[in-house]
C-alpha cells in the first residue's frame, strides 16, 4: 500500500494545527493563571513580578498564534460591503488580490520581525533571564504559519477559479476543515 506525498503533508498539516490550536490553549490558561496568582498574591503584600512578565510573553505568544488559528478556520471578521453584490467569479478575483497583499505583508513582518529578534537578542526581562526577543519571535512564529495558511486559501481559491474546487462559501475561508 503506497502513501502518497500529499497525504502525507496534509497529515503533518493538520498535526501542526492541532499543535497550534493546544498551544493557544494551554498559554490562555497560564496566562489567565499567572495574572489571578499575582493578583491574590498582591492582597497578602507578596509580590511576584515574573508572573507579570511571564503572563505579557504568554499573551504576545497566545495572542498571534491565536491570530493564525482565526485566520486558516474564517474566524477573522471581514468587510464585504464592497463585493457582496460582485459576481461570483469576481469576488474571488479579489479575494485573491487581498490574500496576496496579506502574503506579500506577512513576508515583510517575518523578515523585520527576525532582524528584530536579533537587536533584542541581549535584552532580558528585568525579573527574569529571557531575552525579549523571544517576545518578538512570536510574531515570527505566527506570520510564518500564516503565510502557510494564507498559501492554503490562495491555493483553493485558484482551484475555484479553475473550475476545480468547491465553491461552496467563501473560497479562503476553510470554516469547514477540508483541509485539516
Amino acid at each position: 500500500m503506497r502513501i502518497r506525498e500529499g497525504e502525507i503533508v496534509k497529515k503533518i498539516y493538520r498535526w501542526f494545527c492541532r499543535a497550534e490550536e493546544t498551544a493557544c490553549g494551554v498559554g490562555f490558561v497560564f496566562l489567565i493563571a499567572f495574572v489571578f496568582l499575582s493578583a491574590i498574591l498582591r492582597l497578602f503584600k507578596f509580590s511576584l513580578s515574573w508572573s507579570i512578565d511571564m503572563a505579557m510573553l504568554l499573551l504576545a505568544w497566545t495572542a498571534f498564534l491565536g491570530a493564525d488559528v482565526a485566520w486558516r478556520s474564517g474566524q477573522i471578521a471581514g468587510v464585504d460591503i464592497l463585493t457582496r453584490r460582485l459576481p461570483a467569479r469576481l469576488q474571488r478575483v479579489v479575494e485573491l488580490v487581498v490574500d496576496v497583499i496579506i502574503l506579500a505583508v506577512l513576508v515583510i513582518m517575518v523578515v523585520f520581525g527576525i532582524r528584530l529578534a536579533w537587536t533584542e537578542r541581549v535584552a532580558t526581562y528585568q525579573s527574569m533571564r529571557i531575552p525579549y526577543s523571544l517576545v518578538t519571535m512570536s510574531l515570527v512564529v505566527a506570520a510564518s504559519s500564516m503565510i502557510f495558511s494564507t498559501i492554503q486559501k490562495i491555493r483553493r481559491i485558484v482551484l475555484v477559479l479553475n473550475g476545480r474546487g468547491s465553491a461552496g462559501g467563501p473560497a479562503g475561508s476553510s470554516g469547514n476543515n477540508e483541509d485539516r
